[in-house]
């Protein structure tokens, strides 16, 4: 059967919406949108501070639990209704809970992309300046303050990667989202297997994969699972409202269980190689010092750097490596953009166009706040943070976690576990029904209470994450 279908052709949905042209586009975009800054840059941090190898071990088995679930969940509820997550959501009902369910689903991406492409004009940048090679100017100690809290600096180069993602966007779903995601991904692996490579064959850097892939559980604590589960969370792309919009992009002969399955094996794979590439190097340049591993966000731009610097073919591997880190930033905004794009669509009646010139004019206003927090804007702080660390906390931390459990008391009080069932199996065998069933009746709402009460009392000083 001919998987190629046109936007008059749809089965659902008006035509300015767009579909995949199949199950492979569809993947791709899926573990495009998966394969982020949450995988190359927030994975390896995590896991360097929280246990290396239990770290994996804890992240692999929520993955293929509760993470299993709500990309089914979500992308079903996509594909059911045709619907980015307002419409699925409304499919359902028109009372107040209903709406507030979809809309909360769909602000978050509006939210998340101004401040995520702050970061990956960072990165633009960082990869600018390895060109030009300076990989020894990127190792001082000073210049990433020095950069961030330039002001000038720092807007052009926001400005440069969201209009390189919006001119993806408003070329649509199969000729720019799905095209770009197929040229994308397969680089983006060949990239992360060559400086994976080359970071564990430097001298001293064996102790480091050991350290990352061998569980102990002497590093095992309370917080390597709340570490994981919002790492889990955050790389899955789960409540965003992505899996919903790319769900109703899809056919009724997708596989879901099949894409599902290949979106956690895509996932895993590159949050493996993401460690693979930077806990290694660390372990070389530092012995696997506690402080150096224990950098935070700070260690793809300050200590990665250094690294390279104290390396030989240092230039070469900067530039592999952010390069890879743009790919992964890239694809990831495309994701949140079109999600957005895609509700505009849908909720307005507006063609694509007009929809995304409003929300790229939306993101350079409300990106710029987040790129100008640290200079111009230094003075603004919101409950002590930063502006861009404050919608940071606000989307992941609180908003997401009610999101995707919205999306459970959607299936649990209104679907119906049966609907979701019937629904993957018109093209599916749905081989995990039993363990979707338990946990979507019993882990999910144990798991996000968990996320959302920890990060609350992270943020209030209570426990330290």
């Amino acid at each position: 059967m001919n998987e190629k279908i046109s936007t008059e052709k749809q089965e659902h949905g008006s035509a300015s919406r767009g579909n995949f042209s199949g199950r492979f586009g569809y993947v791709l975009a899926v573990a495009g949108s998966a394969v982020g800054l949450g995988n190359i840059w927030r994975f390896p941090y995590l896991a360097a501070k929280y246990g290396g190898g239990m770290f994996l071990l804890v992240y692999l088995l929520l993955v293929l639990t509760f993470g299993y679930t709500l990309i089914v969940s979500e992308t079903t509820l996509g594909r059911m209704t045709g619907k980015s997550p307002v419409g699925a959501f409304e499919k359902f009902g028109k009372k107040l809970p209903f709406k507030l369910g979809g809309w909360i689903n769909a602000v978050i991406p509006m939210l998340i992309v101004p401040y995520y492409s702050v970061i990956g004009g960072w990165v633009a940048k960082y990869l600018f300046e390895y060109l030009r090679g300076g990989v020894h100017a990127l190792a001082d100690d000073n210049y990433f303050t020095n950069f961030i809290t330039s002001s000038v600096s720092v807007e052009f180069w926001f400005v440069v990667f969201s209009l390189a993602v919006f001119i993806v966007v408003i070329a649509g779903v199969e000729k720019g989202v799905e095209r770009v995601s197929k040229i994308m991904m397969p680089l983006l692996v060949i990239l992360a297997v060559l400086v994976a490579v080359y970071s564990i064959t430097r001298p001293g850097a064996l102790e480091g994969v050991k350290y990352f892939l061998i569980p102990d559980f002497e590093h095992f604590s309370w917080m390597t699972i709340v570490a994981a589960m919002g790492q889990m969370f955050y790389s899955l792309s789960i409540a965003m409202g992505i899996l919903y919009t790319y769900g109703s992009y899809i056919k009724k002969d997708v596989d879901i269980e099949k894409a599902t399955k290949q979106v956690e094996i895509f996932d895993t794979a590159i949050a493996i190689l993401a460690g693979l590439m930077i806990i290694p190097a660390v372990f070389a340049f530092s012995g696997g010092a506690p402080e150096t591993l224990q950098a935070g966000p700070s260690l793809m731009f300050i200590t990665i750097p250094k690294v390279f610097a104290s390396m030989g073919l240092g230039t070469i591997g900067g530039i592999m490596f952010f390069v890879l880190v743009l790919l992964a930033a890239l694809t990831s905004s495309i994701s949140l953009m079109e999600t957005s794009v895609s509700t505009f669509v849908d909720q307005l009646g507006w063609n694509r166009t007009k929809c995304t010139i409003i929300m790229g004019i939306g993101v350079i206003i409300l990106g710029s706040f987040s790129a100008l927090g640290f200079g111009a804007l230094d003075f603004v702080t919101i409950f002590g943070m930063s502006i861009l660390d404050f919608f940071d906390f606000l989307t992941n931390s609180l908003m997401m976690p009610i999101a995707a459990f919205a999306t459970c008391i959607l299936i649990l009080r209104v679907v119906g576990l049966k609907m979701i069932a019937k629904e993957v199996e018109i093209s599916s065998g749905f081989k995990r029904k039993k363990l979707y069933n338990f946990v979507m009746k019993y882990l999910a709402p144990v798991c996000l209470f968990i996320i959302l009460a920890s990060s609350i009392a992270n943020a209030m000083g209570w426990i330290k994450m």
